[in-house]
């Protein structure tokens, strides 16, 4: 009973560390955000926050990562949801409209998203880890639209690793385009869902 209650709570500690996290990276950015400052949004001393994560930067991964796994998910729930509700051989482009409109994450500000890849290029010690986040991210994408092709009795054009990749590779460039020229989340959403939903008609048929 004591482990579970010290898993629980760790996993608590964990989880507002990294709401408070999202609120301050989304406010100031990755520089200007301080430990101190996450601390105190969380309402946790230093202490706390080193024994869950070893540094600011390992706790801005965990971060993205887990915003990303959201996202995923929900797509992968809406995938579920398809099955039975649409004929993909009536009307293919409905299918991927519903199933693209999924994939943006009301948390995944296209400025953190920008800027995670930003600070990987600068830093040498987080291109691994980043690296390492990147083929999860693929990985799930990939299962995904396998289950997709399968499920509906479509064909991909390219290989589903590859797909996998444009995928991913188009919404790193938006994200980065987003930050660049200020759009909202509201609009980064919308075109990047509207791109998607172009390059996926694209590779399926």
């Amino acid at each position: 009973m004591a482990v579970n209650t010290t898993t629980r709570s760790r996993e608590h500690t964990r989880a507002r560390l990294l709401d408070a996290a999202h609120e301050v990276f989304g406010e100031v950015g990755l520089g200007a955000a301080s430990v101190e400052e996450i601390c105190e949004r969380a309402g946790f001393t230093r202490g706390a926050f080193y024994s869950n994560f070893g540094s600011k930067d390992e706790l801005f991964l965990a971060l993205i990562g887990q915003l990303a796994e959201d996202t995923l998910d929900q797509v992968a729930g809406r995938v579920q949801d398809l099955e039975g509700a649409i004929d993909p051989r009536i009307d293919p482009g409905s299918l991927v409209r519903r199933v693209v409109g999924a994939s943006v994450s009301d948390g995944l500000e296209p400025l953190l998203a920008a800027e995670m890849r930003v600070q990987a290029l600068r830093d040498p010690r987080l291109r691994e880890p980043y690296r390492a986040w990147q083929v999860r991210l693929h990985g799930r994408i990939e299962d995904i639209m396998r289950t997709v092709v399968d499920r509906f009795g479509l064909t991909l054009r390219v290989d589903p690793p590859e797909a996998a990749q444009l995928l991913a590779d188009l919404s790193e460039q938006t994200s980065a385009r987003a930050a660049l020229e200020g759009w909202s989340r509201e609009e980064a959403s919308e075109r990047l869902n509207t791109r998607l939903t172009q390059v996926v008609g694209m590779l399926v048929s």
